[in-house]
């Protein structure tokens, strides 16, 4: 088993000060390094700050258990270096912006990296965790192993929730072996001949782990045993591409990302044609996530995204733009259940989310 010697418990600190917001009615606004404050709404005004990077360290960590035991506050390149150590890695390739990003802050925002589509969500790799409750209680959920759970699982609805359910402060992550073979390519074509063959290598079911179309020219990671990865860059060819362009793609420092206009995400099903989006456009996930740099209306956006079966998120601050996509009233319903339910004093980041949740 091993330890971080950065190791600090300052869970205590954090469950008073909660109980001194439900005490005096006084909502607090979650924060680890703020990498991720542009995304999603300003917590309601007057709120307290409830910082949660001194709470840091790696609780446990037996490589053989492939699992990772982890404080919200630890940063996750301190993390994922441990990982390194051991040749293991979080497949679902977190952000790390410039390093700043924390454990918690990668799980409550949810935000995946170019594996995604073929390794699992965030919350696919989330085992357990810690939370300091609405009700002011430090209470454990799920565990360390893979097993069914019977209704909701806690552990899991924090992941993506930013905040609003309840305060992270441990996480217990799957892990998994790095791939033995790993390759990038670049080739150029147009972006209809790249979903063309993103389709054919889908059906031929090469090893991809990475597959971005930017700039006329369609980049792709291959990651598996060595002969598969060579087999499918004999039958791909192209140009040898930089490893380091996919973490620069997760980090939105691609030139890309420059345009001065709005930052929106358009998720989509797998294997959906290319649609007319108003505005400058990267690939990413195969087709299924498309940034999309435009002044267009939200309106507008969300509607062609709705109309092909998805749905639009705006990462910068816009004129007329809620940041997440309108949910349906049912879907709504639920949450705010939830919200009650965990969170009874309102007092998790409000306003965070939605403006009534």
């Amino acid at each position: 088993m091993r330890r971080d010697s950065m190791s600090i418990d300052d869970s205590a600190r954090l469950v008073d000060e909660v109980r001194h917001a439900i005490a005096r009615k006084e909502p607090v606004s979650i924060r680890g390094a703020s990498s991720k404050a542009c995304l999603a709404r300003a917590v309601e005004s007057g709120a307290r700050t409830l910082d949660t990077r001194s709470h840091r360290g790696i609780v446990s960590y037996d490589p053989s258990e492939l699992v990772i035991t982890a404080r919200a506050g630890t940063p996750l390149a301190e993390l994922n270096a441990v990982l390194d150590d051991a040749s293991q890695m979080l497949p679902c390739e977190p952000p790390m912006y410039g390093g700043e990003a924390t454990v918690g802050g990668a799980v409550a925002a949810g935000l995946a990296g170019p594996r995604r589509p073929w390794s699992g969500s965030v919350r696919d790799f989330v085992l357990g965790c810690r939370v300091v409750t609405g009700e002011g209680k430090h209470l454990r959920f799920g565990g360390q192993v893979m097993k069914n759970v019977a209704g909701f699982d806690v552990s899991r609805l924090m992941s993506g929730s930013f905040g609003c359910l309840g305060v992270l402060t441990e996480v217990s992550l799957k892990v998994l072996p790095k791939p033995r073979a790993c390759a990038s390519l670049a080739i150029a074509m147009s972006a209809s001949e790249a979903m063309q063959e993103l389709s054919a290598w889908r059906r031929a079911a090469l090893p991809l782990s990475g597959a971005c179309f930017v700039d006329g020219a369609l980049h792709v990671r291959l990651e598996g045993g060595t002969g598969s990865v060579r087999a499918a860059v004999d039958r791909i060819g192209g140009e040898p591409l930089d490893a380091r362009f996919w973490d620069d793609l997760r980090d939105q420092r691609l030139a890309f990302f420059d345009d001065p206009r709005p930052l929106w995400r358009v998720s989509l099903p797998n294997a959906t044609p290319l649609i007319d989006l108003p505005g400058a456009v990267l690939l990413d996930w195969a087709g299924a996530q498309r940034w999309l740099k435009s002044d267009a209306s939200a309106s507008g956006i969300r509607a062609i995204a709705s109309a092909a079966g998805g749905h639009a998120t705006c990462f910068t601050p816009h004129r007329d733009a809620e940041p997440f996509h309108p949910l349906p009233a049912q879907l709504m319903r639920l949450h705010r259940q939830l919200k009650t339910r965990l969170d009874p004093h309102g007092i998790f980041n409000p306003g965070r989310m939605y403006a009534d949740y």
